[in-house]
């Protein structure tokens, strides 16, 4: 049985979720047949850009669209020509794919450019794509800028990458780049409902959003973690068993706990904090959760315009409760209060007991 994410990869411009000015430039160049001939996928793990990558090149390859004006005007791959089937299968002779990860030496990329330079054995023309592109050694990304300088007509190069500023600008300079960002909460949350639907998967509302947020941004990271609560929990998914699960303090606890600590609360802080330690949470994500809701807190009491960005990176609930600790935060209590949390979990790396760092950072913030 092949993982969720796999499963559910987009196999169409249309399916890709969350990269609406990508898919509309490669969905203008694909009815015009405007094709580059290097292009540059950038941004954060899991947002799609090797599925984008191999979307492409069954457009670039497709037969119904090379036939067909009319189908061409959709800047769709049909999906069901050889080229498009051999593709996504993964069998297709002139679309190669290249981990740069572990092929990074100069080596892989002459081959690269001895195997460009023949003709394409099935389809109009070979696509290259390169995953991870930023992990070449300086001699590969020679070698692969004497490439993007003279490509021949009928090869594309497709470069993708989670670290942008570690490709050379003689590189970046000579493709047409394309950002991809983070989705947002909602948009994960969205896609989970939908395929929890199709997998006869029932949830709670939090557990989904839980997931969504361990995520961070990272659709395919949501569907692994899916899968895994899946087999390990099955059909039913709660907020609590996710906790358990995924080592994951529930949103409600975090708004408790952050509550306490912005009123200056420290009995109830520290019964809070005993409590959610002998639930065996983990300390340290709690830690990082707590710093991140108090920052956040404190950038909207400086600057409410900075709720429509919050919008669409949090769950309702902790925006509602976000804007009213907005209101009452103290600010030069707040920056002490964070200064205090990243302290403490510099500490708790090293520190066989946790919960000791953390209690102290609770005390001193607001006993003083």
């Amino acid at each position: 049985m092949l993982a969720l994410y796999r499963t559910y990869r987009p196999k169409k411009i249309e399916e890709v979720i969350g990269q609406e000015s990508v898919v509309t430039i490669l969905r203008n160049a694909a009815q015009k047949d405007a094709f580059a001939h290097a292009y540059l996928f950038y941004g954060p793990r899991g947002t799609g850009k090797t599925s984008v990558a191999r979307i492409l090149a069954k457009t670039i390859n497709c037969e119904e669209r090379a036939t067909d004006p009319e189908f061409k005007k959709q800047g769709e791959p049909c999906g069901v020509c050889n080229a498009c089937m051999t593709i996504e299968a993964g069998n297709a002779l002139d679309v190669i794919e290249i981990d740069a990860a572990s092929n990074r030496g100069i080596d892989e990329i002459r081959n690269l450019k001895d195997n460009i330079k023949t003709m394409p054995a099935q389809f109009a023309r070979k696509v290259f794509i390169v995953d991870e592109v930023h992990m070449l050694t300086t001699q590969a990304f020679n070698a692969l800028l004497k490439t993007l300088e003279e490509p021949p007509a009928h090869a594309v190069l497709i470069l993708a990458t989670t670290e942008y500023d570690k490709v050379p600008a003689t590189i970046v300079s000579r493709t047409q780049r394309f950002h991809f960002r983070k989705l947002t909460l909602a948009e994960i949350v969205s896609t989970l409902k939908q395929i929890a639907t199709k997998e006869s998967v029932t949830s709670e509302p939090a557990a989904l959003e839980m997931i969504a947020y361990l995520a961070d941004g990272s659709l395919r990271d949501a569907l692994s973690l899916l899968d895994q609560v899946i087999a390990m929990q099955g059909k039913h998914l709660t907020a609590k068993n996710i906790e358990e699960l995924l080592g994951k303090t529930d949103i409600l606890k975090v708004i408790d706990l952050s509550n306490a600590l912005i009123s200056k609360n420290g009995k109830e802080a520290l019964a809070l904090l005993h409590g959610i330690h002998n639930e065996g949470h983990n300390l340290p994500q709690l830690n990082r959760d707590i710093t991140e809701y108090i920052r956040r807190a404190l950038a909207l009491h400086v600057n409410p315009q900075l709720e429509k960005l919050f919008e669409r990176e949090l769950a309702q609930t902790e925006l509602t409760s976000l804007k009213k600790h907005a209101q009452e935060i103290d600010t030069e209590y707040a920056l002490k209060l964070i200064k205090l949390l990243i302290e403490a979990q510099t500490n708790m790396r090293y520190n066989p007991l946790p919960i000791i760092a953390f209690e102290l950072a609770v005390i001193e913030a607001t006993e003083k």
